[in-house]
């Protein structure tokens, strides 16, 4: 007999990375978990030079066990929000502050200025020059999710040049990655490394400049031999024969090139770089830390808003939308932290540190410098959020880095390394969002830049083993 009413469809579930907060929590209950499993224990530890206590190798010994319960598990989140308060709020005021200059549309004016001089110039040249401009805008206040409405642009623009639309999503892409990369300030993922790390705020900045220019150069390079050879012949590109204008994708500036880049952009960029001046001048002279440069951040805010003759109430919303949109990578690292404190207090943070030691103690310590820009880089797939994914690793790979006889200064370089390029490949990051802008199917933009993203991954690993080397690095 057959029946009438609803069938029910069994749907197959498709496997998903879970939502961040969830991976993070579950993280907590799996460290919990070990507690009681691996057997607690500690090492020695004293004041170095530099007045930081580290680890000292060989010292690990049994102490008594204390694993945590149930109710601490959850416990650990409230006690992580408190312990990693500096920093949320260095997000918060960072966050909220630097939206401003973004609102101000100081950078898009900026690029579409650019844009009008090299309009018609088929010359290759506009590639490092914008990519450099982005990297700039994501090394110092760290701008990413901002690129993403150039990427349509940029991949029309591209197109109109006798190029395609990888070349303008590789512009803008790989400017936001390596500027991450190569970050010399970004207060998002260096600041809060460092921060844990407990080294000087933008300590080594000259060093972090120049890995930034060594992978533009190459990255560069590298986008502007495949626009050549796409340019020479149409047939070589990876999206030969796709139809971006029916994805409304095309040459078209005319919205573009009502982008206002007068006076009060000018000023609102020169405020920016008086806040960098002041920032340095701070942090190298007086030991600014993260209270002075939230407020740096700050004024340099309020500064935009009077110039831009922003109201009352307009400053209002505007900071109150800023710290709205800091709450998740804010939240991120409060979570994370419950992490440690789960580690500290079941004591088995220093007998996994030991245990990866272990293998890394007789390597060379390059070599170990390598394994943990590797580690970064994959961890980036399964926490693509650069404060969430310090907050998470840099406890442990501080007292490692200790402990081996690195300088913790290399150990966050591995961070930064790890997280920025990779942000643009992960689909559990930007990659799918980027391609789909540019009008790219996502195998598409990876058979692009899987390749380029291993050139500059070797790059990374030479500058890992020259900071590793080089005993001016991490000089304080």
């Amino acid at each position: 007999m057959s029946s009438n009413g609803p069938t029910l469809e069994k749907k197959k579930r498709k496997f998903g990375v879970p939502h961040i907060f969830i991976l993070l929590f579950g993280i907590i209950v799996f460290c919990s978990i070990l507690t009681w499993i691996i057997p607690a224990g500690q090492f020695d530890r004293v004041e170095n030079d530099a007045g930081r206590m580290i680890a000292v190798a060989g010292t690990w010994h049994a102490v008594s066990s204390t694993p945590v319960g149930f109710f601490a598990t959850f416990k650990a989140v409230y006690d992580g929000m408190l312990n990693a308060a500096d920093i949320s709020m260095l997000i918060f005021i960072t966050f909220a502050s630097t939206s401003f200059i973004t609102k101000s549309g100081a950078f898009d004016g900026l690029v579409v200025q650019l844009m009008k001089v090299f309009k018609g110039n088929s010359s290759v040249i506009v590639i490092p020059i914008f990519m450099a401009l982005f990297g700039i805008g994501s090394s110092t206040v760290g701008m990413f999710e901002e690129w993403l409405p150039f990427i349509p642009i940029f991949a029309g623009i591209f197109i109109g040049l006798g190029y395609d639309a990888i070349v303008g999503l590789a512009t803008v892409a790989l400017g936001a990655g390596i500027g991450y990369s190569g970050a010399c300030m970004n207060p998002f993922t260096v600041g809060v490394a460092q921060g844990i790390a407990e080294v000087p705020y933008m300590s080594d900045m000259g060093f972090r400049i120049f890995c930034h220019v060594c992978m533009i150069i190459v990255g560069a390079a590298m986008v502007m031999h495949y626009a050549l050879k796409v340019k020479k012949d149409p047939t070589k590109s990876i999206v030969y024969g796709v139809d971006f204008a029916a994805l409304g994708i095309t040459n078209d500036e005319k919205d573009v090139s009502k982008t206002e880049f007068g006076v009060r952009q000018i000023l609102i960029l020169l405020d920016l770089l008086a806040a960098i001046i002041v920032l340095v001048w701070g942090v190298k002279t007086n030991g600014w830390y993260f209270a002075e440069i939230s407020t740096v951040f700050l004024i340099m805010g309020v500064v935009a808003a009077i110039i831009m003759h922003m109201n009352i109430n307009e400053v209002g919303e505007t900071f109150a939308k800023g710290f709205a949109e800091a709450a998740m990578p804010a939240l991120l690292v409060g979570i994370s932290r419950g992490i440690l404190i789960v580690l500290q207090n079941g004591n088995i943070i220093d007998t996994v540190v030991n245990g990866l030691a272990a293998p890394l103690a007789n390597l060379p310590l390059w070599l170990s410098g390598i394994a943990m820009l590797l580690f970064q880089t994959v961890l980036n797939f399964f926490i693509p959020s650069g404060s969430g994914q310090a907050a998470t690793s840099m406890p442990i790979m501080t007292p490692l880095a200790d402990i081996i006889g690195m300088k913790r200064e290399v150990a966050v370089l591995a961070f930064q390394f790890g997280d920025g390029l990779s942000n643009i490949v992960w689909p559990t990051a930007y990659a799918a969002v980027m391609a789909g802008l540019a009008g790219v199917k996502i195998d598409k933009w990876w058979k692009f830049i899987f390749p380029v993203f291993g050139a500059l991954l070797c790059v990374q690993a030479v500058l890992i083993v020259i900071a590793t080397m080089w005993s001016g690095f991490g000089a304080v």
